[in-house]
């Protein structure tokens, strides 16, 4: 999946506008709970061959300020989890002693 295509672009890069200055990005993966929340994930390759995933969240908040806060709270909780997770599946197995 990690393939290069030609010019320089991978499988997965929009090869359109959103490449620019040495990057390539992907087309934007949507999560859309509309009025509620918004998700959006980029898979991007930097000039110096590093890849990262950006995300962008929108959460409506609710109007009182203690549960504006409770939301919060929860929404970054569930960011590091997923943060975490996602960091931890990308490093390599130990190997096992022979």
């Amino acid at each position: 999946m990690n393939r290069r295509a030609r010019a320089g672009h991978t499988d997965w890069c929009g090869k359109d506008h959103r490449c620019g200055l040495g990057e390539h990005r992907s087309e934007e993966i949507v999560v859309d709970i509309p009025g509620r929340s918004r998700a959006v994930l980029v898979r991007v390759r930097t000039a110096a061959g590093r890849e990262h995933a950006e995300v962008r969240v929108r959460v409506a908040l609710a109007p009182g300020e203690v549960a504006a806060r409770r939301q919060l709270v929860g929404l970054l909780g569930d960011l590091r989890q997923a943060v975490t997770r996602a960091a931890i599946a990308g490093r390599p197995r130990p190997r096992r002693a022979a």
